[in-house]
């Protein structure tokens, strides 16, 4: 099997070539990535395109291992780069599609991996790991970066730790009003909609302020935003 092989040193006769193809319009950083790729792992057959028509036009005999498309400091979110995810993952049926992106924010990442892609390595990981990842791809497995995991877990404790905290800091009336501090409503309107008298609301909010070491309404809407992040 050839080896570290990339763009033109593929041709359509070898016809049993194991491949991964990597897709990105910038040639230099393409061709850099390839040779780090192949340089950890000379097993590795990459051919470098920069774009899927350009893969198309040389009509190779059988379809990759695996895609790597490089996105660069591009958004996940934003439809064009959502769209060729999706097109990618629809050509490539039995390929795995893999994203490679500057930004490793867990928003970018489920995004890709709900556009179809079966892999997200963000820049900030080592060529190790970049190499890890494609062989889990290839394997069936879906691979994103630990950093992801520990955000997303983060971001559940906070939710629940929030949530306990707020229960057992507020009643559920003072809950209510504090929600409705928090959105700048004024005291008749809190009352109006809670039904309650405005002398009442007021006792509640007295009580939210206490609780929050505020003292002025200013105050209890700016921590109760911070309280609730």
């Amino acid at each position: 099997m050839p080896q570290g092989l990339a763009g033109s040193d593929v041709t359509a006769q070898e016809e049993d070539v194991d491949y991964i193809l990597l897709i990105d319009p910038r040639a230099l950083d393409r061709e850099c990535l390839s040779k780090s790729l192949t340089g950890y792992d000379p097993d590795l057959t990459i051919i470098t395109v920069g774009s899927f028509e350009e893969w198309r036009s040389r009509k190779l005999p059988a379809d990759p291992s695996a895609v790597l498309l490089i996105v660069g400091g591009g958004k996940v979110g934003d439809l064009a780069i959502c769209e060729k995810i999706e097109t990618l993952v629809e050509k490539f049926k039995y390929s795995p599609v893999i994203v490679v992106a500057e930004t490793d924010e867990l928003g970018q990442i489920l995004k890709a991996l709900e556009c179809g892609a079966r892999g997200y390595i963000p820049s900030n990981v080592g060529i190790n790991v970049a190499a890890e990842a494609i062989a889990l791809a290839r394997a069936g497995g879906v691979f994103v970066p630990a950093s992801s995991i520990l955000t997303m877990r983060e971001a559940i404790n906070s939710v629940v730790n929030g949530a306990r905290c707020s229960d057992s800091l507020f009643t559920p009336r003072e809950i209510e009003v504090a929600e409705a501090l928090r959105r700048g409503k004024a005291n008749k309107i809190i009352a109006y909609e809670m039904d309650l008298c405005e002398s009442t609301v007021k006792v509640h909010i007295r009580n939210i302020m206490k609780k929050l070491n505020a003292t002025n309404r200013t105050e209890v809407a700016y921590k109760i935003r911070e309280f609730m992040k």
